[in-house]
């Protein structure tokens, strides 16, 4: 089976391929096989992608996607209120099918938006029928979905290899508690876990100071030999330029949430320190709660608040930068000979960003949810002409109405901005 995506503007984040004005991507089997000015399309389906913007599909490198029932409540919160909010009020009150559906919808609508990549980052684990309804909720979604367990407890290991049979390739990472939010003993034996079963770790790092390791959690970490190019910081906001250095010498990478971050108090974003430390930042959504879910507004953020990075640096975050983080950066994040088909076609006709001079910069400063008319997983078509395929959202935004009301009247708040934790 081929595919034959023809006549779009490509832009490929190869630094060989580059941009072309005018070019065709052909897919066989799941995977590109040419990118060029022009190729034969014979015995291929063709996709006119005139007058549309050919790049990979994004990588979105950690969200808490179960909370997606919640959207905009917290639009106002602080990190404190948030904690209190969705950890201390709602999260008691998620039964497995809660779960599912917001990760379900969650996936959904990051798909919809061009995230053909993403890492949910799973901190519901109230029990294993929890998390076996979080992945089931993934994997209902078309997409590469990354499960990382931020499982929870004094005994971590019976449930984090219970769940690894489950997910034997690389579609599973583990969620830290440290260096954070437990001691460094524990971190060690739970990053000597992660390296046993062959996962990745992701762990949360933000401000300076009250935490168990002051504000050199980074440092300790290194000293121990617990960093390597399988870790990714989530944050990093407040971590001093040579902690930052030593993320760059293990080859491990940072995830930036700019509108989570920015909203709840963090320290400023770190995405052009980071660059300078030798680190290539990948972009995140972290929570819809408080945050949009496309990374075409995290892209905007930074290039608002972080000004002197290029464009096309921060579509690189976004795609390639963040394929690399998750340990993917072989098979998807560029237009680039032999990786899986990840496409989406945006709609440079649209009036919002039309007419299309530099596309990176036009993504990157104008680009939005509304203009993804098409998005390729491995090959297949997942979403046309601005809609998915073979999905009932009215019966899922119903299910997850539901849900969200159930939570509520359990926790005892309203849903309409007017509750304050």
């Amino acid at each position: 089976m081929k595919t034959l995506v023809q006549g779009g503007v490509v832009l490929s984040v190869d630094p060989v391929v580059g941009t072309l004005p005018r070019g065709d991507v052909l897919i066989e089997d799941g995977r590109i096989a040419a990118v060029a000015p022009a190729i034969d399309g014979t015995g291929a389906e063709i996709v006119d992608a005139t007058g549309k913007i050919v790049l990979p599909g994004f990588v979105d490198t950690h969200r808490h996607t179960w909370q997606t029932a919640f959207r905009g409540l917290g639009a106002g919160w602080t990190f404190g209120q948030y904690r209190t909010a969705v950890h201390g009020t709602l999260k008691p009150h998620y039964r497995p099918e809660d779960v599912h559906l917001g990760n379900l919808l969650g996936r959904l609508e990051a798909l919809s938006s061009g995230v053909t990549t993403m890492l949910d980052w799973f901190h519901c684990a109230t029990g294993p029928e929890h998390a076996d309804a979080a992945i089931a909720g993934l994997r209902e979604a078309p997409g590469h979905s990354i499960f990382c367990y931020g499982a929870d407890g004094p005994d971590i290991e019976p449930e984090i290899r219970r769940v690894r049979k489950l997910l034997p390739g690389d579609d599973m990472a583990l969620g830290l508690r440290g260096p954070v939010m437990s001691t460094m003993d524990e971190t060690a034996a739970d990053v000597a876990l992660a390296r046993e079963l062959g996962l990745p770790v992701s762990t949360h790092v933000h401000g300076t100071g009250g935490w168990p390791h002051g504000d050199r959690p980074i440092a300790g970490l290194a000293e121990r030999g617990l960093l390597d190019d399988r870790t990714t910081v989530v944050h990093g906001n407040g971590l001093s330029d040579d902690q930052l250095a030593m993320l760059a010498d293990a080859g491990a990478s940072v995830s930036i949430s700019p509108d989570a971050e920015l909203k709840m108090g963090f320290e400023p974003l770190i995405t052009g320190r980071a660059l300078a430390a030798g680190l290539r930042p990948s972009l995140s959504i972290d929570d819809c709660p408080s945050a949009g879910g496309d990374l075409f507004g995290a892209m905007r953020t930074v290039f608002a608040v972080d000004r002197g990075i290029p464009p096309r640096d921060i579509l690189a975050f976004a795609t390639v930068d963040g394929a690399r983080a998750c340990g993917r950066g072989s098979r998807t994040g560029s237009l680039t000979v032999g990786k899986d088909a990840d496409l989406v076609l945006l709609d440079a006709q649209d009036l919002s960003v039309f007419p299309v001079g530099d596309p990176a910069g036009t993504i990157v400063s104008a680009g939005h949810p509304g203009i993804v008319d098409s998005v390729f997983v491995a090959g297949k078509a997942v979403k046309r002409d601005g809609r998915l395929l073979g999905v009932d959202l009215p019966a899922l935004r119903a299910r997850l109405l539901a849900s969200r009301d159930r939570i509520a009247a359990a926790a005892g708040i309203a849903v309409d901005g007017s509750w304050v934790p």
